[in-house]
């Protein structure tokens, strides 16, 4: 197999960690609040309020590849329903965040084209105020979640969509939002949004639908409260403390949309990191990987079966942890120093969400890319040893 086909047939994350990375920058800016009153001074509400919406939605397709220009014929719709709770500094990183909006939704899309059917995500996200008043609020947002496609790829009966080759996908939510109040508990929303779907290359071919998306709806707000400020809330109880990381993960990929069969990727992961400041964790480590389909890559392209390359890999890290309590945003940039089959770029990005499920224990859910070409989908689990903890186990 050529290694043009071979770069076609992994599919491409179109810019999705890139579109991560600004996501995370755009959290971290403050948002710009009208009034300014010192934390201790603010009376802050006993219960989070809840605001429901909907909104309707049109969207086009992205043609940004050859393989998929001839779905892109229609002009998808859809609507949203989502119910989202603004947090009162309930939290620390509630204040860190200045008093960020969660929320769920349900999203609907007809493709109006037989080939794409129709899909129904349901995602989870965050929702960061740039601007806020007592009457309007512009703000961004970013959720993910899973997507179901009724009619995805099938060798036999629908192989003409080479968007997406699995029912289920991940799903990835961006979007620039403006309300403005239109009464005490009535909002109108206007949004420019981006929904990507794609399943993270377990299954192939992958090259993934990406739906820029205008946006218009209602908000049902039970209660629409003043823009809180800043709260005066104590520095965290680790900040500045080193910790180290193991972990090892799972995930499994086909290599084309002609072999069914699907191939174990394993990794084992060693990180040394530190707590720089409220919201960010900054790590450098080492990792090996061991891609089973490779091996099957050989076996069907070397001339000689004799003497195959060694598919193993191993690489050099650094890495960044956005936090928001236990859970963290986590970006990743590695090296590989071991590489005797070039199958890939000389590097690699990761991107996932890890929650910290105790002060030992942690999970994550990652996607690796290279040159943002999704690789796989990556399911971790680990261990976190703090020097508390180390200290707590010598029985000091």
């Amino acid at each position: 197999m050529r290694r043009s086909d071979w770069n076609l047939q992994c599919g491409k994350g179109h810019g999705l960690s890139y579109a991560f990375l600004m996501s995370a920058l755009l959290i971290g800016r403050p948002a710009q609040a009208q009034q300014t009153v010192p934390g201790d001074s603010v009376q802050r509400p006993a219960a989070a309020p809840f605001i429901w919406g909907a909104y309707a939605q049109g969207s086009f397709i992205v043609n940004h590849t050859p393989p998929v220009s001839h779905l892109v014929t229609s002009h998808p719709t859809g609507f949203e329903l989502n119910v989202q709770r603004q947090t009162t500094g309930t939290a620390p990183w509630h204040s860190w965040y200045k008093y960020p909006k969660m929320g769920l939704a349900l999203v609907y899309y007809d493709y109006h084209n037989p080939v794409i059917g129709k899909s129904y995500a349901a995602s989870v996200y965050l929702s960061k105020a740039i601007v806020r008043t007592a009457r309007q609020d512009v703000s961004f947002r970013l959720g993910t979640g899973l997507a179901y496609f009724t009619n995805p790829y099938d060798l036999q009966t629908n192989r003409k969509n080479t968007f997406v080759s699995s029912a289920l996908n991940a799903t990835l939510q961006m979007r620039f939002e403006y309300d403005v109040a239109l009464t005490p508990h009535l909002g109108l929303l206007a949004a420019l949004a981006l929904n990507h779907y794609s399943n993270g290359g377990s299954a192939k071919p992958n090259f993934g639908v990406n739906l820029p998306t205008l946006l218009l709806g209602l908000n049902y707000y039970q209660r629409r409260d003043v823009p809180l400020p800043p709260g005066l809330v104590p520095a965290p109880a680790n900040l500045g403390q080193n910790f180290l990381n193991a972990s090892v993960s799972l995930g499994s990929k086909q290599r084309t949309g002609g072999d069914p069969a699907h191939y174990a990727v394993a990794s084992v992961t060693l990180a040394a990191g530190r707590r720089v400041n409220r919201k960010s964790n900054l790590l450098a480590g080492v990792e090996g990987f061991y891609d089973r389909s490779l091996v099957a890559v050989l076996r069907d392209t070397a001339r000689d079966q004799g003497h195959l390359p060694d598919v193993k890999k191993a690489s050099v890290f650094v890495g960044h942890e956005l936090l928001f309590g236990r859970l963290a945003f986590v970006t990743h940039l590695g090296v590989y120093v071991y590489n005797p089959y070039k199958s890939n770029p000389a590097y690699y990005e990761r991107l996932g969400l890890k929650y910290q499920f105790t002060d030992l224990l942690f999970g994550s859910i990652d996607l690796k890319a290279h040159r943002a070409t999704a690789d796989v989908v990556e399911f971790k689990l680990g261990l976190r040893l703090t020097q508390s903890l180390a200290a707590a186990s010598a029985g000091y």
